[in-house]
């Protein structure tokens, strides 16, 4: 596959102006609008193919949940052959039962297990529960984590201030939340003191949504004992870190157990499937004056989906190879930062990294972002694009089980043409 140092977009640009016609911004989630407009015809394994046949070497890999790679065969045989039966039926089936099962045998700390559609709506189902089980009404969260889209989670912070991410949302949506600077235990710590009224702290245990910062040491292990002393719900929000981590996300990585978490993404081969899960006593709310509802939630394709992806994750563990890959190319990232004497950074795990512009001292929190140039990545980004490099402009790198020596071999040559175009 040849270095790609311009390409031909004819049919996208035209695909574009036609989609700006139909939908707003002519892309259906705003997260594409910073990403330049192109059309792709497919996926296969860690390559996209546009619609103009140009290739690209995919570290985007659909935001995260293609983590066995675009189109497996083992996950969409399966879907294929299930849906054939019927695909919602407006009640139980048999494959709810197996998926259920395979999934608390993977994760093994939880009790229970309900499937919804999207991480967004099971992130608002794990707060309902615990507002619920505790009878009080805020939660804690962090500055710069994601928690889905809507009016009470969709927050900005910037310079200590955090406000409503978009037009259209009330401030007082966010009443309800007390926010604090991720990785400092001591303001959780003052937080819970001052406060009766927290239900719940939501965390992602990795701050993947916003530079990928990993958390310190013994961190995700105070804000349990916190959580513990105070009677407040631990929910991990897990979408990302779910299943690529480790089997058991990061709980099993860090060794830390909340009592909610939220799954989605790498679980279900690429398909739409999310995951609430958690103990009994609280889960089994659900079934008793909790109300969570929706019509595909459980469908027979995310079913199957899930079984087939975790039975491929357990027969087939591929968290060394993941880890080597993503490994070599951070260091492979570093070296023609340093080649090129480009202050380009990169931080955060082989499965899921960051990469950006700024001092290399690590990040451990929101505001530490603030020191980064972040506009100049989205940049490079562009030109990563224009070099065969699928890459998002907000700097975070997925790595697949599809990724392997040819790919990083393919990664090398291109990262090396791109940072060369970027210091011409």
């Amino acid at each position: 596959m040849a270095i790609l140092t311009s390409q031909k977009r004819d049919r996208s640009d035209a695909l574009s102006r036609e989609a700006r016609t139909l939908t707003p911004g002519g892309v259906h989630s705003n997260v594409r609008l910073a990403g330049p407009p192109v059309f792709f015809d497919r996926g296969e394994g860690a390559w996209l193919y546009d619609v103009d046949g140009n290739d690209y070497l995919d570290y985007l890999l659909g935001q995260g949940p293609n983590f066995l790679g675009h189109a497996p065969a083992k996950v969409n045989d399966v879907v294929a052959r299930e849906m054939r039966r019927g695909s919602v039926f407006g009640a139980q089936h048999a494959l709810e039962n197996r998926a259920g099962e395979l999934f608390l045998d993977t994760v093994r700390w939880p009790e229970r297990v309900r499937f919804g559609m999207t991480g967004t709506e099971s992130d608002q189902a794990a707060l309902r529960l615990a507002r619920a089980a505790t009878g009080r009404g805020k939660f804690v969260r962090f500055e710069g984590t994601y928690h889905g889209w809507l009016d009470n989670v969709l927050a900005s912070t910037e310079d200590g201030v955090t406000s409503p991410a978009s037009a259209g949302q009330l401030p007082h949506h966010l009443d309800d939340t007390y926010f604090l600077p991720y990785n400092d235990a001591a303001s959780l710590e003052a937080t819970l003191a001052a406060h009766d009224d927290i239900a719940a702290v939501i965390l992602e245990p990795v701050m993947c949504n916003s530079g990928v910062i990993p958390p310190r040491p013994d961190y995700l292990a105070r804000v349990r004992e916190l959580c513990d002393q105070h009677a407040v719900v631990l929910i991990f929000d897990e979408v990302i870190t779910g299943f690529r981590l480790a089997l058991g996300g990061a709980a099993e990585r860090f060794g830390v157990t909340p009592d909610l978490a939220v799954y989605g993404k790498a679980m279900a081969g690429g398909w739409p499937v999310s995951a609430l899960a958690g103990k009994a006593a609280l889960m089994d709310l659900f079934a008793d004056g909790v109300v969570h509802a929706g019509t595909f939630n459980s469908s027979v394709p995310a079913c199957a989906a899930v079984i087939a992806t975790l039975t491929t994750l357990r027969e087939e563990p591929p968290y060394e190879q993941v880890e080597k890959h993503g490994s070599a190319l951070m260091d492979q990232i570093r070296e023609l930062a340093h080649t090129y004497a480009l202050d380009l950074r990169v931080q955060g795990l082989p499965a899921a990294f960051h990469v950006s512009f700024g001092p290399q001292e690590p990040v451990h929190d929101h505001s530490g972002l603030a020191g980064l140039d972040l506009e100049r990545y989205q940049r490079l980004a562009r030109t990563l694009v224009d070099h065969g490099m699928w890459v998002a402009p907000r700097g975070i790198w997925y790595v697949s089980t599809a990724h392997g020596e040819h790919e990083l071999d393919v990664a090398t040559s291109r990262l090396d043409a791109a940072l060369a175009a970027e210091t011409t």
